[in-house]
């Protein structure tokens, strides 16, 4: 059963085409992880998901009566306290709860203890309004609370403070723990491991893992994609394609898919060649004799090229940023100064001699600028 998909969506910012052509299903129970270069839209889906944002293009369709919870990269903290927080995250119950609490003062009044007809309509109501507040999941809700800042780690003193008080990875966890008081049917997570330790993170796990509805994560950290999905959505080039397994698997299968592709490349580059070898050689007998079948061969090898359907070229490894630490050396640090200055003269040494300019020093002149004449008559030398 889908509860939420994308069909045929585009999405752009301004001349940049993020998404185009772009389908997902999110069905029942589905454990989703989303993966793809960074500024390639992740996060975007994940919006339009949620109905965050609107789609320039294709069809976002929901099912009835399905909620959806939706936790950002970043989480800004506010005035209230964790344990606040989590309470706004049900305003429903809020409601019914202060509908109770008029309830019970009505029924505590003077009128009600006079007039039965009046009690029995409020206790009708509150009967009412407790059926609904339990079937909201009220008796247990500040239990389940307690348990959450259990789960994340969070004492008590740190639940009543202000929100803001909180290190980046605490609120990420409170922000989490209210979308997952919320009870939805889909559960949106935007890189929920950021600024989050190894054991904070393995309290994201067990959160996770311990949620029964569909989530569809963003995530970079591979052993947090192994333990909660079992399908991984690749985003490439604005449209996605479904992998099933966790990450690890979908790193195998798609390392094994790469090599046939790559074989497959290679053999059809061998028939090209073959073909295009073929072309030139009948057209090369088409100069020679004059002969049209020569020409009509010709033609019809180029075609055989022109019809194949052609394998692109597989990348089989990224390229990575040549990057290097090393911890400083005032002697390794000299030696390559040493080095780029002799390096830099023989450059200008060079490019000296190439636009025929000499690369001696100029002999200074012995000669006077002004010679004086002496008494009998010779030139005097300074």
């Amino acid at each position: 059963m889908t509860l939420v998909a994308l069909h045929n969506v585009s999405k752009s910012f301004g001349a940049r085409q993020i998404l185009h052509g772009l389908d997902l299903d999110v069905s029942a129970g589905a454990r989703i992880g989303m993966i793809g270069p960074n500024g390639g839209g992740k996060s975007t889906v994940l919006r339009l998901l949620a109905g965050l944002e609107e789609a320039d293009g294709g069809q976002v369709v929901r099912r009835r009566g399905v909620s959806v919870a939706y936790l950002p990269q970043q989480v800004a903290g506010d005035e209230r306290s964790a344990l606040d927080t989590l309470r706004a995250a049900r305003p429903d119950l809020a409601e019914l709860e202060a509908e109770l609490a008029a309830s019970a003062e009505r029924l505590g009044a003077p009128a009600a203890a006079t007039d039965m007809a009046l009690m029995s309509r409020i206790l009708r109501r509150q009967e009412e309004l407790l059926e609904r507040w339990t079937a909201a999941g009220g008796p247990g809700f500040e239990g389940r609370i307690r348990a959450a800042f259990s789960e994340i780690g969070l004492s008590d003193d740190e639940t009543t403070l202000a929100t803001t008080a909180l290190s980046g990875g605490q609120r990420k966890l409170v922000a989490l723990a209210a979308c997952l008081a919320q009870d939805p049917s889909v559960l949106l997570l935007d890189e929920p491991e950021t600024h989050l330790d190894m054991e904070a993170r393995s309290g994201l796990e067990a959160l996770v893992k311990g949620y029964d509805g569909a989530v569809v994560i963003v995530s970079h950290d591979r052993y947090l994609l192994d333990e909660t999905v079992s399908r991984i959505a690749e985003l490439d080039g604005g449209s996605i394609r479904i992998w099933p397994g966790n990450y690890t698997g979908y790193t195998l299968a798609r390392e094994l898919e790469l090599e046939r592709q790559q074989v497959l490349y290679v053999t059809q580059q061998k028939e090209i060649a073959r073909l295009e070898a073929a072309v030139k050689r009948f057209e090369d007998w088409a100069r020679r004799v004059a002969d049209e079948r020569h020409i009509k061969q010709a033609r019809n090898k180029q075609r055989q090229i022109d019809r194949m359907e052609k394998i692109e070229r597989p990348v089989l490894e990224r390229r990575k940023l040549a990057l290097a630490l090393r911890p400083f050396s005032p002697a390794s640090y000299n030696r390559r100064r040493a080095s780029a200055g002799s390096a830099r003269r023989s450059a200008s040494a060079t490019s000296a001699r190439s636009s025929g300019l000499s690369t001696r020093p100029r002999r200074r002149s012995t000669r006077c600028a002004s010679p004086t004449v002496s008494p009998r008559g010779k030139r005097s030398r300074c």
